[in-house]
């Protein structure tokens, strides 16, 4: 199966089942046409409207944990799920070989950027909410969060680990579920720490290419290119 064909998700096994079998399934649609969740979702489990379904959204959660997949702001600031199997060659060739250490080393990261990956990865897996008060950001504190955050994760060095809600006091869930962060080395362990940097980046970046060239058979390789930036 492809991106290119008519294929329909209509539950959370099936969005699963997706994620294994292509290794790169965005949230929202993009550049190319078809290579989304989006575009591929049935219309009862995307805005429910009055009916009140938001399937897709709730479905976030325990994909992350079920399939163990990496979730997080990867293509070109919009969200992607990357399964297990791809994600390490995805994450060198985006971190360009670089641990965090590093990259800062080099001069290749802001201080900014270093504090907030430091703070988040002393306490991982961390709430949004409480990283946001741990570093003091918000309306009367520190700024550059959101930013922050959506650069280290397009780098690869923080993924969205899983969504926790709120709960009334009789323990139903409500209102939109709250991201957790994590680093890929916390939330994958060893299955990471030990391959991500065994090939060389371009290497790995030739890999991801090669994937991405299967699954959408419609795009030229400029397409492709551009994403992955």
């Amino acid at each position: 199966m492809t991106f290119s064909d008519d294929f329909t998700v209509s539950s959370m096994q099936e969005l699963m089942d997706l994620t294994q079998e292509m290794g790169f399934v965005p949230f929202f649609q993009n550049e190319i046409p078809g290579f989304s969740l989006e575009e591929h979702i049935a219309p009862e489990c995307w805005y429910g409207g009055s009916e009140g379904f938001w399937d897709a959204w709730e479905w976030k959660g325990p994909v992350i944990r079920q399939t163990k997949c990496a979730y997080g702001k990867f293509l070109r600031n919009k969200a992607m799920y990357i399964s297990e199997k791809w994600f390490p060659d995805f994450a060198n060739f985006r971190r360009d070989g670089y641990d965090f250490d590093a990259r800062y080393d080099d001069g290749l990261a802001s201080f900014r950027d270093k504090e907030l990956y430091e703070l988040l990865d002393a306490d991982a897996p961390v709430l949004s909410t409480a990283l946001r008060q741990a570093g003091n950001y918000g309306r009367d504190g520190r700024k550059g969060f959101d930013g922050g955050i959506t650069r280290l994760q397009k780098q690869c060095y923080v993924l969205i680990s899983d969504f926790r809600y709120a709960s009334d006091r009789h323990g139903n869930k409500y209102g939109w579920g709250i991201a957790e962060y994590s680093t890929p080395e916390k939330f994958f362990g060893r299955k990471f720490t030990d391959c991500v940097y065994q090939r060389p980046p371009e290497e790995s970046r030739r890999r991801v290419l090669k994937q991405l060239g299967k699954i959408l058979p419609d795009a030229d390789e400029t397409q492709l290119g551009r994403i992955l930036k």
